[in-house]
């Protein structure tokens, strides 16, 4: 099977980051679609997602204005249950996505939030 452009790339930023996971530190996966944006963060040694977010959730649904306040939003959403179980180093994620517009809005927010990555 041959695989397309965007499947390679995701899995050649995915690899990288797994290489240099070997710290232990959890990997911050994120996905958007044309509307909704989703994050979870997963511990690759166990292969199990610790926490996730998204902008499907009712609080997030009702709250939002327009998509880069949704983003916005669950960035905060995410940090908040972060801190709760005291998980403030990941490796950001972005996939096949370019840093810029609501990912990098997204990855800005959890800064302002305590997250290192």
């Amino acid at each position: 099977m041959k695989l397309t452009t965007s499947i390679r790339k995701k899995f050649r930023i995915r690899n990288k980051l797994k290489k240099v996971s070997k710290e232990g530190r959890l990997r911050l996966c994120i996905s958007r679609s044309a509307k909704n944006i989703s994050a979870q963060i997963i511990d690759d040694k166990s292969s199990k997602t610790l926490i996730s977010a998204s902008s499907y959730e009712k609080d997030v649904r009702g709250a939002k204005k327009n998509k880069t306040d949704s983003s916005a939003l669950v960035a905060e959403k995410l940090a908040k249950k972060a801190k709760e179980k005291n998980l403030t180093k990941v490796f950001f994620d972005r996939g096949v996505y370019k840093y810029h517009g609501r990912v990098k809005i997204f990855a800005e927010t959890l800064r302002k939030n305590g997250m290192e990555f």
